[in-house]
């Protein structure tokens, strides 16, 4: 009955993997004029993440080019949008998806929440660090600007990482959790949100789980 995001792969590895020959192929569908954008697509949409990290080493080592900087010069709109995309590995697309819910003016904080209420305490530790690495800045901080009120101590108390490990589970304690969630919100007048970040910011999903089923 898991309600929480779980990570179910739509591309496998490609067999027989020759990143030499990608990167030779690659090369060839945006050499000259015009561009072969089904060889992109039939290349980089049938191999995993790190194959792709593989094939883009091999295009600068072998032809002396920036396999990133060739696409972005060749393609172009939402096409371009996805193939670069895949090129980045996943932590590096998270970080590069949160920067861009909270640039320029408004923010969405949608993304936010589907980015960072779906993270373990290590893979947001993760995200945090390269995050710091990619724009200078710590990802907590630049969260504390763009949101306010209960929503930022939300979003800071999952961020600084104090989510129960995986795993962690004590059902007596979820339906005292279910209670408390229902006093501090439907159960009165107006709502206790200190109620909800304790709860939602520091069980473990598994936890989170039995406390949603005992709040049916």
């Amino acid at each position: 009955m898991s309600w929480y995001y779980t990570a179910k792969p739509t591309i496998f590895p490609a067999e027989n993997f020759n990143p030499s020959a990608d990167a030779a192929a690659l090369r060839k569908a945006m050499k000259g004029f015009g561009t072969d954008e089904q060889a992109i697509i039939d290349i980089l949409c049938k191999r995993s993440n790190w194959q792709r990290q593989v094939i883009s080493e091999a295009f600068t080592k072998e032809l002396g080019r920036d396999l990133i900087k060739d696409l972005k010069s060749e393609l172009g709109g939402k096409f371009e949008d996805v193939i670069l995309g895949l090129m980045l590995p996943p932590v590096n697309y998270l970080c590069k998806q949160l920067h861009k819910a909270m640039a320029g003016m408004g923010t969405n904080e949608r993304a936010l929440i589907e980015i960072l209420c779906s993270q373990n305490n290590e893979q947001m530790h993760h995200i945090s660090r390269v995050y710091e690495e990619m724009y200078d800045r710590p990802l907590a901080e630049h969260v504390c600007t763009e949101t306010s009120g209960d929503f930022r101590r939300l979003l800071t108390l999952i961020i600084t990482g104090t989510r129960d490990a995986p795993g962690s589970v004590d059902p007596d304690l979820a339906v005292q959790q279910a209670k408390q969630l229902y006093e501090a919100g439907e159960g009165k007048w107006g709502t206790d949100e200190s109620v909800f970040s304790k709860i939602l910011a520091h069980s473990s999903f598994d936890q989170l789980e039995y406390v949603f089923e005992e709040y049916k």
